[in-house]
């Protein structure tokens, strides 16, 4: 029981790094687009090098031991691909009126941190920071369609968020250091997202409490998620002594490493890049990796 806690208690930690996003857009003095950058590109190298290099692995020795070698190889690689079209489903259902992942101006984001500051002019806004690259969200709309689209955002970010947090709860049940830096890698991803829902809830409201309510519960869908996930898995797959099979576990860390490779390939990298200058997407990638890769090593002494 104190695994499944603490595996809990790591995803609502995951998940609630919305809120500090939130937080970012109404008090940094300027935003830190190059640190986003940086930790965009780090939570993709540190899911990526843990997909490939150790779920995955470790999910085709679970499955192989149930129906061998052959079978096993290829009952895993069904679902690394299943946990790719099922987060690809939903990415391409979600009721999203733009793209929650697009960035925010400079522009956009100084106003949130100074009560006595007027809402900037997002036309010429949007035509000053053209140069920054296209996935800059466009405010020239009214208020009500500003509000539309910050709801739509936490709602999209939310479903989003449901698999996210279900393969963050297996990965610390099945290993508390790997979940660990799973949670942390999340995390560092659910940070632009805050900033995302919050940005537009409070152009359309006035309200920093209302867009911090809405970045908040949008990250609560990852503990959420993992709850009703779990509860699902040991209702329909457990047996009968409510212990999921080994077979069963290495099914779903198979899924679960296809939907972090999709995350970081769909989600994390274009945003790294949209936020950075240069290499420093790569270069967070590659710390990724190597932190991850060093910390997987350690482990096994």
């Amino acid at each position: 029981m104190k695994e499944i806690w603490i595996a809990f208690g790591l995803t609502f930690f995951a998940g609630m790094a919305t809120g500090i996003g939130s937080v970012i857009a109404f008090t940094a003095k300027r935003t830190n687009y190059r640190f986003l950058s940086m930790a965009t590109g780090f939570s993709a190298g540190v899911m990526l090098y843990v997909s490939f290099v150790e779920i995955f692995v470790k999910a085709g020795e679970s499955v192989a031991q149930r129906y061998g070698d052959y079978w096993g190889h290829w009952i895993n690689a069904a679902s690394f691909f299943g946990g790719m079209l099922l987060i690809g489903v939903i990415d391409n259902l979600i009721p999203a009126a733009e793209n929650p992942h697009e960035t925010h101006a400079e522009a956009e984001t100084m106003p949130l941190h100074n009560p006595l500051a007027f809402p900037p002019d997002f036309r010429k806004a949007a035509a000053g920071e053209s140069a920054r690259g296209e996935g800059f969200h466009d405010h020239s709309v009214r208020h009500h369609k500003l509000m539309r689209m910050g709801v739509f955002t936490a709602i999209a970010i939310g479903i989003h968020n449901f698999p996210e947090g279900l393969a963050t709860f297996l990965a610390v049940l099945h290993d508390p250091h790997l979940g660990l830096a799973i949670a942390v890698a999340i995390a560092l991803h659910n940070i632009p997202e805050g900033i995302s829902v919050s940005v537009p809830i409070f152009y359309a409201t006035g309200s920093r409490k209302r867009a911090f309510v809405y970045s908040v519960l949008s990250g609560l869908a990852e503990p959420i998620g993992a709850g009703i996930g779990y509860l699902a898995i040991r209702l329909f797959l457990a047996g009968n002594a409510g212990v999921i099979p080994s077979e069963v576990m290495g099914i779903l860390f198979g899924g679960v490493a296809g939907i972090m490779v999709y995350i970081s390939l769909d989600e994390l990298l274009p945003t790294s890049r949209a936020y950075g200058k240069g290499h420093d997407s790569l270069f967070g990638l590659v710390a990724g990796m190597l932190v991850m890769a060093l910390s997987l090593l350690l482990m096994k002494q």
